[in-house]
């Protein structure tokens, strides 16, 4: 496993994710959302129904009837869309965003915090 990514992989998709996207290096709000995205098997195969790369933004995906999200997945999008730019809705409280997390997502969604409010995180991440 590399330093601050859950997996090689994890590591892969992030870089491949802030190509796609020409994310400037120092953006800690968009790479919070990127590291939690990449950070999940079923988020990342669900990515464009997330966020849209060419246009730069996210996606209104979590009542789209075309994708399925589990109640932990919806919780990660919620935190991704809220680090990014605040968004939240009546679900995006501490309790119900963590509470429904395995160990493995719940690492994740402390790493995008940590890259979201510690910008020295995202500059190691992106060096690594």
């Amino acid at each position: 496993m590399e330093k601050h990514f859950v997996s090689f992989t994890h590591k892969e998709r992030f870089l491949k994710m802030m190509i796609e996207d020409d994310m400037s290096p120092s953006d800690s709000e968009r790479a919070s959302l990127f590291y939690i995205i990449t950070g999940n098997d079923d988020l990342y195969r669900k990515r464009r129904f997330i966020y849209d790369c060419r246009e730069h933004c996210i996606r209104v995906c979590l009542e789209n009837t075309d994708v399925d999200f589990s109640s932990g997945m919806r919780s990660l999008i919620r935190l991704g869309f809220n680090l990014y730019n605040g968004w939240s809705d009546r679900y995006t409280t501490p309790i119900y965003l963590l509470g429904s997390l395995d160990s493995r997502n719940l690492l994740v969604a402390k790493n995008a915090i940590m890259i979201r409010f510690n910008s020295g995180l995202l500059e190691v991440l992106v060096e690594q």
